[in-house]
């Protein structure tokens, strides 16, 4: 599939991205391109293929979920302007 400059603006248009004459005529090869190659893919046939999550058979490492550095909050308000029952004190933004 072969993309003109119209399609492009088009395109361009639908996701809100301002594009010159210049970069139209710079992208219409550019997507045309990525629009063929999605096209050979979509030839493929995948029909005895397994849908995969992760194509390497690895398991991500995980951390234990506990609290290291909490009970801290003199050290967290120390360089507050100021604070009030140990949270920070800031101005009024809505009258």
């Amino acid at each position: 599939m072969s993309l003109d400059k119209e399609a492009v603006k088009k395109v361009a248009s639908l996701a809100r991205i301002r594009m010159d004459d210049e970069e139209l005529e710079l992208m219409a090869p550019r997507l045309s391109k990525i629009v063929g190659f999605i096209e050979q893919l979509s030839e493929l046939d995948t029909d005895n293929v397994e849908p995969l999550a992760n194509v390497v058979d690895i398991a991500l490492p995980l951390r234990k979920d506990v609290v290291t550095d909490g009970n801290c909050v003199d050290k967290i308000l120390a360089n507050a302007p100021e604070e009030a029952q140990n949270y920070f004190v800031v101005p009024n933004v809505i009258e």
